[in-house]
């Protein structure tokens, strides 16, 4: 029992400073991992090398695929091909089911790409689907913000899925997230949809504009003609699409049933479906959609702000681990195997200690990082240490890390002010939705576990 109250006491101390006082959540995860391990009375000569090897291991194993995907992020955000996709889909789908299209649009486009960022993008082409087909302005924010945060959560190379894939010990089959976590991040989008459908006519007082936002907020036509020409559809999707057949496709011919045999051309295709290197070509695909004079330098800038993007969440991925590798070496894990190993709760404990911790303080990302260091040594007594088990148990992770945004969430403030919405309407409306999409992908996973487990 002391160890569970030990537990506590340190998430308890991780959501207060990091919701409350605002510290780092790198300075919270390695001040958690550092008095954990003196509360659970490590042996001195281990503190360091526990800390220090889980923390150097997992930037080893994860960061590069986090840089090379939010290299990817950004490019698309910033040479217009995110708007290239929205266009393409409109035209496909066009303008009769405004909400499905923004839904949509924001299920792809946030694979790579952060969903707050992925929300300022497609703005200003959901303001002008709004005007065009007369829909509530309210429905086509809940179908955009459910959309992007579908795939946000559940589907690499979000950085993190990801992570805690890397935590939980899963990373060598990312296909199998992908593919599981394609389908399952669907079912949230619909989830998402139809509860934005129920505002299709809903009217509200908008949040009067101010200067500064009237600058930020362009109009659809202004913020496509910033962009110049924009890419061929073709490119725009190219440098997700590309990575995630990879991956998939190397994933395929490692199973156990060995589809195309052994030899040189199941050596290609593994390397070519390694995260890393999938990614890189994927860096290559993207590097297509920057034209004109200067090229080069926008890439080398573009790649910089890559880099400053995506340390912080290389910083408190590793200390995520660190944290979860005290856990591991601790008394801890004996005890939590003793006692939930005869509850029968399997999937439902990552994705409720995801769910506490994701409303508690506010970032999907250190939830998910935080709840896959935790859970990962309980795995084996929770039954979920298989390969479908642990994938399994990254979407459940993924699934509780919706639940719910709100006023902690920088995600609820982008949404609500570019939106205009009300604080109040907010609440009722935004965060019920992340609720709807957040159980909406563990039913999905339920089924799954049902399905494959």
């Amino acid at each position: 029992m002391t160890e569970l109250v030990i537990l506590v006491l340190l998430v308890a101390g991780i959501v207060l400073v990091t919701a409350r006082w605002k510290v780092s959540p790198f300075l919270a995860l390695m001040g958690a991992a550092i008095l954990g391990a003196f509360a659970f009375r490590l042996p001195l000569s281990e503190i360091v090398t526990t800390v220090t090897t889980a923390f150097g291991n997992t930037l080893g194993n994860i960061g590069l695929v986090i840089l090379f995907g939010t290299m990817i992020g950004v490019i698309l955000e910033r040479s217009g091909a995110a708007i290239a996709m929205a266009e393409a889909l409109i035209k496909v789908i066009g303008t009769r089911f405004p909400n499905l299209t923004m839904s949509l649009i924001g299920y792809i486009v946030s694979i790579p790409v952060f969903c707050d960022s992925g929300y300022v993008i497609l703005n200003s082409l959901r303001k002008a689907i709004t005007v065009r087909t007369g829909v509530s302005a309210l429905a086509t924010s809940i179908a955009l913000m459910t959309g992007l945060y579908a795939t946000h959560t559940l589907v690499p190379p979000t950085p993190g899925p990801l992570a805690a894939a890397e935590n939980i010990g899963i990373t060598d089959n990312l296909g199998l997230i992908i593919a599981i976590g394609l389908p399952v991040a669907a079912v949230a989008a619909i989830a998402g949809l139809i509860y934005a459908s129920t505002f299709a006519r809903k009217e509200f007082t908008p949040i009067p504009a101010t200067s500064e936002e009237e600058i930020d907020t362009r109009s659809y036509d202004e913020l496509r003609e910033s962009y110049g020409k924009l890419p061929n559809a073709f490119l725009a999707f190219f440098p997700i699409l590309l990575p995630l057949v990879l991956i998939c496709v190397g994933s395929v011919v490692k199973l156990p049933s060995q589809p195309i045999g052994e030899g040189r051309a199941f050596d290609i295709v593994s390397f070519l479906g390694t995260p890393v290197i999938a990614l890189i070509l994927g860096l290559v695909a993207a590097a297509f959609l920057l034209r004109g004079h200067g090229k080069l330098t926008r890439f080398n800038q573009q790649i910089t702000d890559s880099v400053h993007i995506a340390a912080p969440i290389l910083l408190i991925t590793g200390a995520g681990a660190a944290f979860g590798a005290v856990l591991a070496a601790s008394p801890l894990t004996g005890f939590l195997a003793d006692n939930l190993s005869g509850l029968g709760l399997g999937l439902a404990v990552p994705f409720l200690i995801a769910a506490a911790l994701k409303t508690a303080q506010g970032s999907s990302t250190v939830a998910m990082v935080s709840t896959s260091a935790l859970v990962a040594p309980m795995l084996a007594s929770l039954g979920l240490d298989s390969s479908v088990g642990m994938v399994l148990s990254v979407l459940a992770v993924g699934a509780g890390a919706m639940v719910v945004s709100h006023a902690n969430d920088s995600y609820f403030w982008v949404v609500s002010q570019l939106g205009r919405i009300p604080v109040a309407t907010a609440y009722r409306t935004l965060t019920v939705a992340t609720a709807i999409e957040g159980l909406a992908a563990f039913g999905a996973i339920m089924v799954a576990s049902v399905l494959l487990l």
